[in-house]
């Protein structure tokens, strides 16, 4: 490091100067430019403007969707070579990774998102070292997180018992956990690199990683369990080994990369400091996500106490499922949203921030209408996919509606909740969560499903009613943004990321 000038030991310049070459691509103010260029007509600027920011957006969004889609199927894949164990193996693999699993998950991913607002922002603002020292801090910070969640799953026996499993699956879903153990720290140090990268723009290796990790997760899973016999335990102890590679692959091609050369100038003591700031912004994050995430389990906690809780349950897994699947696609936009705005944010680029908002919340819901389409128009068919029984069909056809609804919703509000870590908004974000989901939404769908009878249509209408209002609360907030308040927000963040020690390195 060259600081211009020190006092006391500490920088009082920006590490990095505005001269210095960009690593790999830098934001570019072509897109600012036209939108400001008055001697074109409004058509105009938007015609062209349209074609430069639907090129950055789906150059994310595509290897995006596909990393998310195939991470998703790398844990499935062990779950359905677990399942061909037996029932109980099935039971035990299912629950350990859409139970305990999944909560380690949303945390991790959620804490990591502060990445995406910090990185993001120092990137567009060229001050690349930034990104390397808010790497470590994050890890740093994800790292200790996972230390008190290794503790949920060493006492995930009692836990499950606790909560009514039997003593059977509660042992075999404990085995499979203990050797998740080790992915929760590969969390703690995935979510941070790939959001690392992702600022940049750095897609494309992440997505070829995952792919030929798959492949090799599935040949050691295969060897694990019908070769060598280690049953649940060696099942869960390869998914881990396989998240630990892909953390490996990822941090070597940091290391290597020329594209991140000057993003990544070493290990640095400064990740050490201003930690507390830090974890404000990643609890608030993983506080917005993991809301989210445990809304849909509540409900369905909540669909086992109706009269019928079988059928209601059985639909409810098929349109969560089919939601899930969906919503990978959503969250790939999330993901492009949010580096697509910190990094014009960070540019000093107001006008083409807002422009990127409105371009990737179209394009999100015109795919997300066309994917309700086909399933509304399917209604009657698509559970067959999962199951023969034309009782949980009938009750799949019923809340197709409500499922197609919730597509819709869906091709809005991860886009909008990206925006907001592009800008920094989590803990707003959090606040909505609260209130549209566990005051508005769980309250709606029981007293729907359970004073006016109306089942799993009701608990499902209780989701749409939280999901719309949180939508229509963001979508206000978000067009209703003054942009030019948030780039110098940005700036600020930018700006104080060297102060002393005593001082907040991040600005509310």
């Amino acid at each position: 490091m060259d600081p211009t000038s020190t006092q006391h030991g500490e920088l009082t310049e920006p590490i990095l100067s505005k001269h210095r070459n960009p690593p790999g691509e830098a934001v570019s103010s072509e897109l600012e430019e036209i939108l400001s260029d008055t001697s074109l007509t409004s058509f105009g600027r938007f015609q062209k403007a349209a074609v430069i920011e639907l090129y950055s957006l789906f150059r994310l969004a595509g290897p995006a969707i596909i990393v998310y889609l195939l991470n998703n199927v790398t844990s499935m894949s062990t779950q359905i070579f677990c399942g061909h164990l037996g029932n109980l193996e099935l039971a035990a693999a299912s629950l350990g990774n859409n139970g305990v699993q999944l909560f380690a998950y949303g945390v991790m991913l959620g804490m990591g998102s502060a990445v995406e607002t910090l990185c993001g922002q120092a990137y567009g603002a060229h001050q690349y070292e930034m990104l390397g020292v808010y790497l470590q801090r994050s890890t740093i910070l994800l790292m200790a997180t996972a230390i008190p969640l290794m503790f949920l799953y060493i006492f995930s026996k009692p836990l499950l018992l606790l909560i009514g499993q039997s003593p059977e699956i509660a042992s075999a879903a404990s085995l499979f956990i203990y050797g998740l153990i080790p992915q929760i720290f590969a969390y703690a140090a995935n979510f941070p690199i790939q959001k690392f990268l992702q600022a940049q723009s750095i897609v494309n290796p992440s997505a070829y990683i995952a792919a030929v990790m798959l492949v090799v997760h599935v040949v050691l899973t295969w060897l694990a369990l019908y070769v060598w016999g280690w049953g649940l335990f060696g099942g869960s102890l390869v998914l881990s080994l396989s998240w630990w590679l892909i953390v490996v692959a990822q941090f070597v091609y940091i290391v290597k990369s020329d594209r991140t050369k000057e993003t990544w100038a070493g290990f640095s003591m400064q990740a050490f400091s201003g930690l507390w700031p830090f974890l404000k912004l990643s609890s608030a994050s993983a506080v917005m996500l993991c809301l989210e995430t445990w809304y849909f389990q509540i409900l369905i906690l909540i669909a086992g106490l109706l009269e019928n809780p079988e059928i209601a349950l059985d639909s409810l897994a098929v349109c969560g499922t089919i939601l899930g699947w969906v919503l990978m696609i959503s969250i790939g936009f999330n993901a492009a949203a949010s580096v697509r705005v910190s990094n014009e944010l960070g540019a000093g680029h107001p006008k083409s921030a807002a422009f990127a908002v409105v371009v990737v919340t179209l394009s999100s819901f015109m795919i997300s209408l066309i994917c309700a389409i086909i399933l509304y128009a399917l209604k009657h068919v698509i559970s067959y996919a999962f199951t023969d029984g034309e009782t949980v069909a009938n009750a799949v056809a019923e809340l197709t509606p409500l499922l197609s609804v919730s597509i819709l919703l869906n091709g809005i509000q991860p886009v909008l909740s990206g925006v907001a870590v592009g800008c920094g908004w989590q803990a707003f974000v959090a606040y909505v969560n609260v209130g549209c989901y566990y005051v508005v939404g769980v309250p709606l769908g029981s007293l729907l499903a359970f004073k006016f009878n109306f089942g799993a249509k009701g608990i499902w209408s209780g989701l749409v009613g939280g999901m719309t209002m949180q939508t229509l609360i963001l979508l206000w907030v978000t067009f209703r943004t003054d942009w030019n308040k948030e780039v110098e927000k940005a700036k600020n963040r930018v700006d104080q990321w060297q102060q002393r020690k005593k001082e907040p390195l991040l600005t509310s």
